[in-house]
């Protein structure tokens, strides 16, 4: 394989996995704890977009349950922000690994 055309390869590589990367920040991954009742949205390039919580789990007596469960949902979506980042990324490059 000569250069240039290994050149143009990792051009085109770069082009898609930018436009991967633009298409993860419009994608959101949505994870809940305590039934639903906290939910917490991140985008695909990890961002925490949004974070409901239901009145009826609020207890002023018991701030550590809450903080406990709305960390559940932040961590559920991050995680599934990154596997989800992790997947668009291995069809751009074929599963070569690149870090994002």
């Amino acid at each position: 394989m000569n250069l240039q055309k290994l050149m143009k390869q990792a051009q085109a590589m770069q082009a898609n996995m930018a436009q991967a990367q633009a298409r993860l920040a419009e994608k959101e991954f949505t994870a809940e704890a305590a039934g639903g009742k906290i939910k917490a949205t991140a985008d695909g390039t990890g961002m925490i977009k949004s974070l409901s919580i239901d009145p009826a789990v609020v207890d002023p007596d018991d701030a550590e349950f809450l903080q406990s469960l709305v960390l559940k949902a932040v961590q559920d979506a991050l995680n599934g922000a990154k596997n989800m980042a992790e997947a668009e990324m291995r069809k751009v490059t074929g599963g070569l690994g690149f870090p994002m």
